[in-house]
């Protein structure tokens, strides 16, 4: 299962160079995993990004150390588009470099094989050979280099052994051996491969592009208000680096906020589509909270900085989205299994083979010759030894594991990157595997059911009461507590003076004020009027001075305009919704017949909705969370998925595995649609990897392979799982509302 970080616990996100196959980067967790303190490491193959958590001190200095140990390389970021199109470049032209060496010698073998005499055939396929292996395919050598010295092996391992093996037969027939020449194969294989490699990088460079356009969103400047006294504000356009919290910031039609912001001044409309994945622009004016990356497309705004650098929310969800590219879906633990022994059997299975054929060639001659009549490719002029390096070879390339390594990585890159588009933050592996099985969903009322915008619109509280009630809210962090703060500031009310304010999740928040103490939470003495206001859908705040009932306030708190529609495509998905709210029962039935909710939780604390979620855990069920405020934090935590919205405390963001940036209720059908398409994904990504192995292995064994169609096979195994990965990013999870079934989700 997925690892879960507590607070005590240190995290780092870092990338590795060099890796080429799942190989090397079961070879860098094996390293990391020994390192004291550290409890979880992740390597992605697909993006060179690593995560670990430690319960010690993380010492950079040492990790880069014990990855160089290894043989590749420790980078603190990952790989800018520059340095990726730089990439392409060099791996463009070694692959352009070798073709014209290989292509050439390809075209004089098929002549050769035909009968046609070509003199100094040989030695044109020992020139032919050794300039790929020695100019564009030194890449491929040095990585096998690399893992030979470093005591373990690699993709590159199997392709230059393969490639240095054919070669040699060339000498070997020039001095008088009775062998079949496979030079020709030699400059072959490291071409297929170098095409493979830069084939894979350019379709990975597609797979992230939505992870790359989160990063394009951020801004590099901003329009600073300056104000000199005595002098007129001046707006001065600076790098951002250097803009503070509570700076002014001026932004005008078609330019990009800069920096999460708070609008004093201005109205116009935003469009937040790259962040939130809400294609209407919204309306904002004075108060409102915008994010940094969003794009004013009408009107002009002025802003005070609320979040600067890696605290503001774009930069969090980005280094959000590239953990969960840098985490493990547990499914994948069956794949590492197979790996790490994968390679040493290879070898094992080439070398028995090798021998099987060399020992018994002549009765398994007849064999052969039969294949050879059905099969062009099939040679009996080398004999048994040619043969059996034939099988070798082709085993050692056909079996390289690349598609098993990059089965569950790519389609993490593009299920996470996909989500980021649609204003969906995937934070962790687990979740996508979790999320295709949930049949109960608990969800909050207040600020995930409800607009989380309440107003008060009816008190019997007297001014000195509700001013006393708006100064004792000012220390709580309930989203109904602005509203009683706003109604009293409207009123012109003079807030006083508060002494040992204190608020307990769930209860309420309490004071002191003029000697007297103040306590505002759910109402324990119901009256009539009461009554009529819950029944309405308000939520009725009781005020006791001194334990004695003074009075209440109800404030209303409007259903968002998409909550119906989110529960009908979860009800029509076969998943229960559940209510479960501190809110008062009646408050919360009125809100849940709105939406279509018939089970409803009321007047819980924070521990009773946690008691709730590992109830429905013991009877067998997989239970989502779904919430917004701190009270929801532990329940968050303790679900099967948690599910935040971004509208709300950083806490439940911080305790949830999936984010939802925009807080529309709708999203959710599809965050759970998108996470099985993912896993559905990397389910067909494996079972193809491992389905290719088993049947190319005893294909190549049986010596009906030639070693180069072995290398076009490996490759081509391996762009079809970057190829169907990528089908996520296309995949639309808001087609099947309204006709999903059970089955449906099981479908390729």
């Amino acid at each position: 299962m997925e690892h879960k970080k507590d607070e005590q616990e240190q995290q780092l996100t870092f990338s590795v160079e060099g890796m080429t196959c799942a190989s090397c980067v079961r070879i860098v967790e094996r390293q990391l995993k020994k390192i004291e303190g550290i409890s979880y490491v992740s390597v992605n193959l697909a993006t060179e990004k690593a995560l670990i958590i430690s319960q010690q001190p993380i010492d950079e200095g040492f990790i880069r150390e014990k990855i160089s140990e290894t043989g590749y390389t420790y980078r603190e970021d990952a790989p800018t588009e520059d340095l990726l199109l730089k990439r392409f470049a060099a791996a463009k032209h070694n692959l352009i470099l070798a073709l014209s060496a290989t292509v050439p010698i390809m075209i004089l073998m098929i002549g050769h094989m035909a009968g046609i005499m070509i003199p100094g055939f040989h030695y044109l396929e020992l020139i032919s050979g050794a300039f790929v292996l020695a100019l564009p395919g030194r890449s491929v050598v040095r990585g096998a280099y690399i893992a030979v010295t470093h005591r373990h092996t690699n993709m590159d391992t199997l392709v230059t052994i393969g490639a240095v093996v054919a070669w040699l037969t060339v000498p070997l027939l020039l001095f008088g051996m009775p062998i079949a020449s496979f030079g020709a194969l030699s400059s072959m294989l490291i071409t297929f491969h170098l095409a493979g490699r830069y084939i894979e990088s350019r379709l990975k460079y597609r797979a992230s592009t939505d992870i790359r356009a989160l990063l394009s969103a951020q801004s590099s400047s901003a329009n600073l208000i300056i104000s000199t006294e005595g002098a007129a504000p001046e707006v001065r356009q600076v790098s951002i680096d250097t803009v503070k919290k509570d700076a002014l910031v001026l932004i005008r039609t078609g330019e990009r906020i800069p920096l999460d912001g708070e609008v004093v001044e201005g109205t116009g409309f935003v469009d937040a589509s790259m962040v939130t994945g809400e294609p209407v622009p919204a309306a904002a004016a004075a108060g409102d909270q915008m994010i940094g990356g969003t794009v004013l497309v009408q009107g002009s705004l002025t802003i005070r900085v609320t979040h600067t650098g890696e605290d503001t929310f774009l930069s969090r969800m980005i280094k959000l989205v590239e953990q969960a590219q840098s985490s493990q879906v547990p499914i994948q633990a069956l794949a590492d299994q197979v790996t790490k022994v994968f390679i040493p059997i290879v070898f094992s299975i080439a070398i028995l083979t090798a021998l099987l054929w060399g020992l018994f060639y002549q009765q398994l001659l007849p064999y052969l010759s039969a294949m050879a009549e059905i099969l062009p490719w099939i040679s009996l002029e080398g004999g048994a030894f040619s043969t059996a390096l034939s099988v070798a070879i082709s085993i050692l390339v056909i079996a390289c594991p690349c598609a098993l390594g990059l089965a569950t990585p790519m389609a993490l890159v593009a299920g996470s990157g996909a989500a980021a588009k649609r204003g969906m933050i995937i934070k962790d592996g687990e979740a996508i595997q979790l999320a295709k099985d949930i049949d109960i969903i608990l969800l909050d009322k207040t600020g995930t059911i409800t607009e989380g915008k309440p107003s008060l619109t009816y008190t019997n509280l007297t001014d000195a009461q509700l001013a006393a009630l708006a100064a004792i809210e000012a220390y709580s962090i309930h989203p109904l507590a602005a509203s009683i703060r706003e109604y009293a500031e409207g009123r012109s009310l003079r807030i006083p003076e508060v002494t040992k304010p204190e608020e307990i999740s769930g209860v309420g928040v309490s004071g002191i004020v003029d000697g007297r103490t103040y306590h505002a939470g759910r109402p324990e003495h119901i009256d009539a009027k009461m009554e009529q206001y819950m029944s309405q859908g308000a939520t009725v705040i009781e005020v006791t001075i001194d334990q004695v009932p003074a009075g209440f306030a109800a404030i209303s708190d409007p259903v968002k305009e998409d909550s119906h529609r989110a529960i009908r495509q979860l009800i029509d998905a076969g998943i229960r919704p559940v209510m479960v709210t501190g809110d008062q029962q009646k408050t919360a039935d009125a809100a849940a017949a709105l939406v279509g909710i018939t089970e409803v939780h009321a007047s819980l604390h924070p521990e009773q909705k946690l008691d709730i979620v590992r109830s429905y855990q013991k009877k067998g069920h997989v239970v989502a969370m779904v919430g917004d405020g701190i009270n929801d934090a532990a329940s968050l935590k303790a679900a099967d998925v948690g599910i935040a919205l971004g509208t709300g405390s950083d806490l439940s963001i911080d305790s949830a595995g999936i984010i939802i940036v925009s807080g529309a209720l709708s999203k959710l059908y599809e965050t759970i649609m998108l996470s099985k398409k993912t896993f559905r994904t990397i389910r067909q990504n494996l079972f193809w990897a491992f389905v290719y192995n088993l049947i190319a292995l005893p294909v190549a064994a049986a010596a009906l392979l030639h070693p180069a169609m072995a290398e076009i096979a490996m490759t081509f195994s391996s762009i079809n799982v970057i190829l169907n990965s990528m089908r996520i990013r296309s995949f639309d999870p808001t087609a099947s509302a309204g006709k999903h079934n059970d089955t449906e989700g099981e479908r390729s």
